[in-house]
Order: C-alpha cells, then sequence, then structure tokens
C-alpha cells in the first residue's frame, strides 16, 4: 500500500508503529490481568482458614467471595484479549493479502501497458515492412499485370 517510494516513511511504517504500539498495550494487559489472578488467588487461598468466632468467619466468606470475583473479572479480561488478538491477527493476515494482491495487479498492470508497447512496435514495423515489400513488388519486373 505505501505508494511513496521513501524508505521507512508512510502509511506503511504508521501501520508497523500502530502494531508495534498495541501489542506493547496487549502485552500490559495481560501482564496486569495475570498479576490480578495470582494476587487475588493466594489472597484467596490466605482468607480460606478456618476460624472460630462466627463474625470473623464471615468477613472471611466475604473476602473470598470478593477475591473470587476479582479472579473471575481478570480471567475475562484474558478472555477477551484473546478475541481481539486472535481478530487482530485474522485482519492482520487480510491486510497482508490485500498489500499482496495489490502488488500483484501492479506488476500485472506494468507488464500489460510494457506488452502493449511492445505489440504496438511490432505493428508498426510490420506495417513499415509490409510497405518496403509492397513497394519492391511493385518495382520488380516480376511483376504480373
Amino acid at each position: 500500500m505505501n505508494k511513496g517510494g521513501g524508505g521507512g516513511s508512510g502509511p506503511t511504517a504508521a501501520a508497523a508503529a500502530a502494531a508495534a504500539q498495541k501489542q506493547k498495550t496487549l502485552m500490559q494487559r495481560v501482564e496486569t490481568d495475570i498479576a490480578n489472578i495470582v494476587d487475588n488467588f493466594s489472597q484467596l487461598v490466605n482468607v480460606a482458614r478456618v476460624n472460630d468466632p462466627p463474625v470473623r468467619n464471615t468477613q472471611e466468606t466475604f473476602m473470598m467471595e470478593m477475591r473470587a470475583s476479582r479472579m473471575v473479572q481478570a480471567a475475562d479480561s484474558l478472555l477477551k484479549l484473546v478475541s481481539e488478538l486472535k481478530q487482530t491477527a485474522i485482519f492482520s493476515g487480510f491486510a497482508s493479502l490485500n498489500d499482496h494482491v495489490e502488488q500483484r495487479t501492479n506488476e500485472f498492470n506494468r507488464q500489460a501497458e510494457k506488452t502493449d508497447r511492445m505489440l504496438a512496435r511490432i505493428g508498426e514495423e510490420a506495417a513499415a515492412s509490409l510497405k518496403e515489400i509492397e513497394a519492391h513488388y511493385y518495382s520488380s519486373g516480376h511483376r504480373i499485370d
């Protein structure tokens, strides 16, 4: 898609920079979500101790539910991230395929133009040769009237 001849600039370079930034953002999201899952799981295990006072057990139950809910949210975020990565892979595959198709189309157009020029030149040479042959025929003594 980069129609400009300059290296490192244009739509392709901008797309590469955007892809790198998106990859960095996605990796940060992965790290954050995994850290949240690990942290909440370790807190869940710590709170899961059984104590005698009923008030303490109620507080611990609430903490366990809260930590479990946070783990589910982080896992859901990771699932959404995986879906987003799949979509990105699919669409970037289509984009590179489109780029390849465009390159091939341009190449075939150049070849068609070259072929047209060559055929025009051959036609001109054939016409000139035919005129020369006709002139030679009409000026020769072997001509039958």
